[in-house]
């Protein structure tokens, strides 16, 4: 597709599309500069960008996150921190199993770590 059409799939004028592709967030398009073309990878990089941006990250603040090799740490709580894989942030994977062994994982952790302090 042209710049065109993904600035209409993705709601984003073409000049941000610009600016994100020059920052790095999203891939430069295929085909060279007169026949660029852009697909589902680069509609996924603006939609994961445009979602961390919604949620308050900074652009250096989603620069970190995407760039983390080892993953994102995400602060949970006190002496609690999930560190996430970059390429599942906003993969759109379904969220209740990794909420639910999550759960079980700290209920597990936490009552080991309470018997052992009995």
């Amino acid at each position: 597709m042209k710049l065109r059409e993904l600035s209409e799939r993705v709601g984003v004028a073409p000049r941000q599309v610009r600016y994100l592709i020059a920052e790095g967030f999203v891939p430069p398009p295929t085909g060279g500069r007169a026949h660029a073309t852009y697909s589902l990878e680069h509609i996924a990089a603006i939609k994961r960008y445009m979602r961390l941006k919604q949620l308050g990250f900074t652009p250096a603040s989603i620069r970190v996150l995407l760039e983390a090799r080892e993953g994102a740490p995400l602060p949970i709580a006190p002496g609690i921190t999930l560190v996430v894989d970059p390429d599942v942030l906003l993969s759109g994977a379904p969220v209740e199993p990794l909420i639910q062994r999550i759960g079980d994982l700290l209920r597990e952790l936490l009552n080991k770590e309470q018997g052992t302090k009995c």
